[in-house]
């Protein structure tokens, strides 16, 4: 198994690409640390124990720093370390940049950029006394490309990129890895709500044809948080479809 005996914080744990990373780690022998405010994250921590696996829920938002700092000195004293973090949780608030209010400007940046600064600032000293870590964050091909209606999103993406690069720079030393995964259209809830129509035309848009499935991007968040990817660090791995070619 390739994250066997690893411990695994996954924030943002209880859905969709979330829970897919969620699983797949635990069936790669990880002990998983779900991290989401959704109360169905102790459905996905009691469907991992019931394979066989290993996981924890715990109800707490990314953007509590007091509470993150708690619960990740509680996993070390438990565990003797954190060896990964997947920073997964996020939120939109989408609306054209002229009809962009302040607040959904300040929802999406405290979500998708502080509460990745917070987490990450949280998990370092541990990382570093144990002088091994894989830091993994979402960005988006967003991030990359930009997208209509999406300037407080496309710009956390872009910054998740840039902090990447930054950690890795600052932590490698320490054996220490940061990177980001930048998805595509990906079969979540708030992709399946998308009218038909528009569907078809944005899977027209990929050169695959197709829309991944969260088990695709899980996939490459694997990768990046094995011994694998150990030389692998400060890149943003696109999984797309071809989109940001």
């Amino acid at each position: 198994m390739r994250l066997e005996n690893k411990i695994a914080v996954v924030t943002g744990g209880a859905r969709g690409i979330g829970q897919a990373v969620s699983e797949l780690f635990a069936q790669e022998g990880a002990t998983v640390i779900i991290m989401d405010l959704l109360p169905q994250g102790q459905a996905v921590a009691d469907g991992i124990k019931a394979s066989g696996g290993k996981a924890e829920y715990h109800s707490i938002s990314v953007t509590d720093k007091a509470a993150v700092e708690n619960l990740f000195n509680h996993i070390n004293a438990k565990y003797n370390r954190i060896d990964i973090l997947i920073n997964n949780a996020g939120i939109t608030r989408d609306r054209t940049l002229e009809k962009m209010s302040e607040e959904e400007w300040d929802a999406v940046i405290e979500v998708n950029l502080k509460g990745v600064f917070i987490c990450t600032q949280a998990v370092a000293p541990y990382m570093k006394e144990n002088k091994y870590g894989r830091i993994v964050s979402a960005a988006s091909n967003v991030g990359l490309r930009g997208n209509f209606g999406q300037t407080n999103y496309a710009a956390t993406k872009a910054g998740v990129i840039a902090m990447a690069k930054t950690w890795t720079v600052e932590l490698g030393k320490h054996g220490i890895t940061a990177n980001a995964v930048a998805p595509g259209f990906t079969m979540t809830d708030m992709v399946k709500k998308i009218p038909d129509e528009h569907f078809e035309a944005i899977k027209a848009g990929i050169p695959l044809r197709t829309v991944a499935q969260p088990i695709d991007i899980a996939y490459g968040y694997l990768y990046l948080a094995s011994d694998e990817a150990r030389f692998v660090s400060g890149i943003c791995l696109t999984i797309d479809g071809g989109t940001s070619r």
